[in-house]
């Protein structure tokens, strides 16, 4: 089973930026579509961002160009960056595959907040 470490999350103001990283235990090459995931407090988990392995990249409109995922499959990462970060965003964000596999590392927390 594939293990899954996120990282980059902190607290940031409104406006500020963070780039996540999440790393897997094995190869992602022949994973089709990887997905940054996030859950807000009281809410459910949702996907926000997901990327192909051709490139191709959808996003939620919450996040839509504000955010970029991308994957670097040679070191099996998968990254978000995120940029004009505002309150709403506070959440713990996960990396997982799309659909999901059914098992979650242990996220990374973003507090957006002055």
């Amino acid at each position: 089973q594939v293990q899954l470490v996120e990282s980059g999350g902190g607290l940031v103001q409104p406006g500020g930026s963070l780039r996540l990283s999440c790393a897997a235990s094995r190869s992602i090459f022949n994973i089709h579509v990887m997905g940054w995931y996030r859950q807000a407090p009281g809410k459910q988990r949702e996907l926000i961002a997901r990327v192909a392995n051709g490139g191709s990249t959808n996003y939620t409109d919450s996040v839509k160009g504000r955010f970029t995922i991308s994957r670097d499959n040679a070191k099996n990462m998968v990254y978000l960056q995120m940029n004009s970060l505002n309150p709403e965003d506070t959440a713990v964000y996960y990396c997982n595959g799309h659909p999901d596999w059914g098992f979650w590392g242990q996220g990374t927390q973003v507090t957006v907040s002055s």
